[in-house]
């Protein structure tokens, strides 16, 4: 006898077809396919992709820690998301969250990665480092999959989990595989959901800027670089010190809070571009650091 979960695993989601997805028109004869066959085909097609979801993650629900002590603004915003799933996959929407480590950011992903899966759509899920470590393996010798083949198997799934993008090294490969990735999703109308970082600032780096374009301006002056007849020197020393001050001021600003700004530097402006179509504008989610408060309780 089945078991209740096989049961539904080979059961018509619509309720139309024996569970093989297709309908036979008893009055011609002919076979026609069910309406829950292209999600099941995709389905069979994605198998075994990603890492799936974590053992820390099996019990994320909107009425659990961390999700309920998260900005009600935003949990509105991914309910909503969650109760039309069905509908932003097939249109391709997906969702970005942005903020500081440890916010809940990869809980907010898991949870749609959940609903995908209960309504018995695709998913993968990826931390991006991880991401790009599968696809190096593809070109070894004796990998179980080809490069092509594990590429059409990742951007056929109907919502891929992208998680902590812009932590990787970046090199020309790195922003290559992630245009490439993107792209074909955008193209496809296929979901993605992102997480990324704001980094901690370092409160060195104005301060070292300074204290570097001062030390020219002092050599140049105690030196002997400069003399009443060349005061040019030393009128563009103080330019660049001013700049240097200007950037150090705005450093804040435009590097860590524009999550747009950060990521076209850290990926590049057309997989940026493309993720904003898909995703639309980063939801911030701000706070503590609830692993760190979780472990001060």
């Amino acid at each position: 006898m089945l078991s209740a979960a096989l049961e539904q695993e080979r059961s018509c989601p619509l309720g139309e077809c024996d569970g093989s997805t297709w309908l036979l028109d008893e009055r011609t004869g002919e076979a026609r396919p069910c309406g829950c066959r292209d999600g099941r085909v995709r389905q069979a097609a994605s198998g075994g992709i990603g890492t799936g979801i974590g053992r820390r993650f099996l019990e994320v629900s909107f009425d659990r820690e961390p999700i309920v002590s998260l900005d009600p603004v935003v949990l509105r915003q991914v309910r909503a998301f969650v109760r039309s799933i069905e509908e932003n996959l097939d249109d391709g929407r997906g969702l970005w969250f942005d903020g500081p480590v440890g916010t809940g950011k990869t809980s907010l992903a898991i949870l749609i990665a959940k609903a995908a899966g209960q309504a018995r759509r695709s998913y993968a899920v990826y931390p991006v480092p991880r991401l790009l470590a599968e696809i190096k393996r593809t070109f070894d010798r004796d990998a179980s999959d080809s490069y092509l083949g594990f590429f059409r198997r990742l951007c056929s799934v109907d919502v891929l989990v992208l998680d902590d993008l812009g932590a990787e090294k970046q090199t020309e490969w790195v922003l290559e595989q992630l245009y490439s990735i993107v792209n074909e999703r955008w193209q496809d109308r296929r979901s993605i959901v992102v997480t990324t970082n704001i980094p901690d600032p370092d409160p060195e780096a104005p301060g070292l800027m300074l204290r570097a374009t001062v030390r020219d301006l002092r050599e140049a002056v105690n030196g002997g670089r400069l003399d009443g007849r060349d005061l040019d020197e030393l009128r563009r020393l103080i330019e660049r010190l001013e700049r240097v001050a200007a950037d150090a001021g705005a450093l804040d600003v435009a590097g860590m809070f524009d999550p747009i700004a950060r990521l076209r530097r850290q990926i590049g402006a057309r997989t940026v571009s493309r993720l904003v179509e898909i995703c639309d504008d980063p939801i911030p989610i701000m706070g503590p650091d609830l692993r760190m408060t979780a472990q001060g309780a």
